[in-house]
């Protein structure tokens, strides 16, 4: 909705900006009228909803109850300049997503007050105009990006009434004043134009962070289907090792982004494919550095479906297939750790519980090891004083969904404060990290970090490992990485 990105209208008559040093200085009078003419015509008339669309009612029907009376405004977001006229690739908002199915750029979602409930509409950029030339001579016009669905078109696709993104502030500002809502931070122009209370737009934010928490059925199909693509990603890897020593870090970063993109939309976050002691850096995300046999390797990347919905899946892996001895032994610490936690996740369980039985697992290690003083700590001073944290660093998990840290906003009382539920999903994440620099700990161990992650759904009777097509103890892993590449 950014205006100056807005093509003209009908009614507005100023003609459409062109690139200061373009090769063509105008459109002859002929040129224009040849291409408003010999067009076939392209409307899509048998189209069905797209699968999310009976689940985000349901949301959209959650959303009202909780604010009756008041006017809610849900932004998809605007474009973002990489560089001078450049952008980077959109990605909706989230909240936006979740309530409507769709992600169309500068889009909004309204709901607006009814005698029951609310009514919702949704505000979409229309085909781009063949009238004025939009849709050749502009740089978001359809030929230059793509096409995009008309109005009617996203009516049948997602069930709901549509109009012109270009109204939707005239609209929003026009008549006798609504008391309204707005989710902040994506959308500029709504920002400046609505005039509304900071504290009741974060009450809204909150609420639809919350409304994330529990995964439906749908949802679930969706974190499983990029647990499973997630899998094929770390599988294309470890084939892959030997061009990554010939290289760097980036190979892995571009294998594993590959997948992501033929099974999926993108990665659900920037990759971590931290070798050697970069694996001590919990996200190394610049990927520059070698990738040597004898070192072990901290892989740490999801895919997000073509619907958005992320895995964050961990492998600590031996380059050269084999763990030693040390890396062996730091490595089944994380993952007695790891089980310890998964063990925790259960209906009625507090959320804390996977993080505390983990820490108190890695605890016990590093006071095995000595590398905290057994003769003045035992396992409880050492989690009350949190001295694990020099070497563990990061909270055992989050919740993950929509976003890879997802429903980050919701009330501690709903999420880090409360019971665990059926349809939640979380993952599961400790590690070992040995600063090089780590004066504190033999020298051997410098340089060494290890991470193992999962991604678990809650289930009634338990819980459900959806990346456990990866292996994860040392054996699994050596077999696994040799059978790839034998």
């Amino acid at each position: 909705m950014t205006e100056d990105r807005n093509p003209a209208t009908e009614a507005d008559e100023q003609p459409i900006k062109a690139r200061k040093n373009g090769l063509y200085d105008d459109v002859s009078e002929e040129l224009a009228a040849s291409m408003k003419t010999g067009w076939a015509d392209t409307e899509l008339r048998d189209l069905r909803p797209v699968a999310q669309a009976p689940y985000a009612a349901a949301r959209r029907a959650a959303l009202s109850a909780a604010f009756p009376g008041e006017r809610l405004v849900v932004p998809a977001g605007n474009l973002r300049t990489r560089s001078n006229d450049t952008e980077y690739a959109f990605r909706a908002a989230s909240e936006y997503v979740h309530l409507t199915g769709d992600q169309t750029q500068d889009a909004v979602l309204v709901l607006n007050p009814a005698a029951e409930g609310h009514d919702a509409v949704l505000y979409l950029l229309p085909r781009s105009n063949r009238e004025n030339g939009e849709f050749w001579l502009d740089g978001q016009g359809e030929l230059w990006v793509g096409r995009r669905h008309s109005l009617t078109e996203s009516e049948l696709l997602l069930g709901l009434p549509a109009r012109d993104v270009r109204e939707a502030v005239a609209e929003l500002t026009a008549g006798t004043a609504v008391p309204t809502r707005l989710v902040r931070g994506y959308d500029a122009g709504l920002d400046e134009a609505l005039d509304t209370d900071e504290e009741r737009d974060d009450e809204l934010k909150v609420f639809l962070s919350g409304l994330r928490l529990v995964k439906d059925e749908w949802e679930v199909g969706q974190l499983r289907a990029a647990c499973e693509a997630t899998v094929r990603g770390f599988t294309d890897v470890v084939r892959e090792l030997g061009q990554a020593v010939a290289t760097s870090e980036r190979w892995i970063e571009g294998t594993f982004w590959r997948r992501a993109r033929v099974e999926g939309n993108d990665v659900g976050y920037g990759t971590i494919a931290a070798a050697g002691p970069h694996a001590t850096t919990l996200h190394w995300v610049r990927n520059d550095g070698d990738v040597r046999p004898g070192e072990l390797l901290l892989l740490d990347a999801g895919v997000e479906t073509s619907t958005l919905y992320t895995a964050d899946v961990t492998r600590t892996l031996p380059i050269n297939g084999t763990f030693n001895p040390l890396q062996r032994k730091i490595y089944d610490a994380v993952l007695a750790a790891q089980e310890a936690g998964i063990a925790a996740v259960r209906p009625g369980a507090q959320y804390r519980d996977y993080h505390d039985a983990a820490q108190r697992v890695l605890a016990e290690h590093l006071l095995a090891w000595g590398l905290l003083d057994a003769s003045v700590y035992d396992v409880e001073k050492v989690i009350e004083l949190g001295l694990q944290r020099r070497w563990t660093l990061h909270g055992t998990g989050h919740m993950l969904g929509l976003d890879v840290h997802d429903c980050a906003h919701a009330r501690r009382e709903e999420y880090v404060d409360a019971e665990l539920v059926p349809g939640m999903c979380l993952t599961v994440e400790p590690g070992l990290y040995f600063q090089a620099d780590d004066l504190t700990v033999p020298e051997e161990y410098r340089g060494i970090g290890v991470r193992i992650e999962d991604d678990i759904l809650v289930t009634a009777d338990g819980n459900e490992n959806l990346s456990a097509g990866l292996p994860r103890t040392a054996d699994e892993v050596e077999g696994w990485m040799a059978a790839l590449n034998g």
